[in-house]
């Protein structure tokens, strides 16, 4: 018995550790970042400028600006937890080159940014992004914003705090409380979490259009959670799964064609006249 206490009292010890070890270093485990600071043209971006973000709290966030043609949107894309701009610098070659506008911000901590992410902090950063692209002279009915996996929950509160042209949540989350509860059932997750990102609770905010898009073998963000943010989203709304796709890689199932196609459905006429006047140069 006595040896029976001393085991259940050891095991109780290590949780307890385990437990405050993960709390204290919570924003460790959801934010994975590559620190380096490196400029567009190192990565073979033409046409891409480094801006910085001055915060009203004295940090500098790096982003990435490609501009749009005339009449074409801007995506104000928000990344995912892991990597950096440099990382996603083919996803900002696809859109520029097809005419798109895209203004990818980085979040603290992240491709040379000052300061420590966190939801706060990036949810704030990103609604300084989006006016910035306003004072730049891009109207908010030409501001997509666009959220990656972690990015997405930044995206849904942005959107819902700025009235865009459009939105579009790639592999989104109901909260980040949801996936910790479902990855650590043997924790008090729920209580224990800072940095939340309850989207749910914020996409019945946004009245701008909305477009989904989510694999159907995501293991790390369920396509269940996508589902249920398409369901509590308002219209006009649309969801695109895919069947082969994971976390990160729907890309190569077509998720350019779709998030393309949903555009063109939303500026058709914009694109249609664009489209004559390069037809007239000669």
């Amino acid at each position: 018995m006595a040896r029976l206490k001393t085991a259940l009292i050891i095991a109780v010890g290590i949780y307890l550790l385990v437990g405050l070890a993960m709390y204290l270093g919570q924003r460790k485990l959801i934010y994975l970042p590559e620190t380096q600071r490196r400029l567009p043209a190192d990565a073979g971006l033409d046409g891409v400028a480094e801006r910085v973000i001055e915060t009203h709290d004295g940090e500098r966030v790096i982003a990435w600006y490609a501009k749009a043609r005339a009449g074409q949107p801007t995506l104000l894309y928000f990344h995912g937890n892991a990597g950096s701009l440099d990382s996603r610098s083919e996803r900002i070659r696809k859109y520029k080159n097809g005419g798109r506008g895209i203004f990818m911000m980085s979040y603290r901590g992240y491709s040379g940014s000052t300061g420590s992410p966190s939801e706060q902090a990036n949810v704030a950063d990103g609604k300084r992004a989006f006016d910035v692209l306003v004072a730049e002279g891009v109207a908010p009915r030409d501001i997509i914003v666009y959220g990656e996996s972690l990015g997405s929950g930044v995206a849904v509160q942005v959107a819902a705090s700025r009235s865009p042209g459009g939105l579009i949540l790639d592999a989104p989350y109901t909260s980040i409380v949801d996936i910790a509860a479902g990855q650590y059932p043997w924790l008090p997750v729920r209580p224990m979490l800072r940095d939340r990102y309850e989207s749910d609770a914020y996409i019945g905010s946004v009245h701008s259009p909305l477009l989904i898009l989510h694999g159907e073998k995501d293991e790390v963000i369920p396509v269940a959670m996508g589902r249920k943010m398409y369901e509590l989203a308002n219209a006009p709304k649309d969801i695109v799964t895919f069947k082969s796709a994971g976390h990160a890689d729907h890309y190569l199932y077509g998720s350019y064609d779709a998030i393309n196609a949903w555009i063109d459905k939303l500026w058709p006429a914009t694109f249609q006249k664009q489209d004559r006047r390069a037809g007239q140069q000669p």
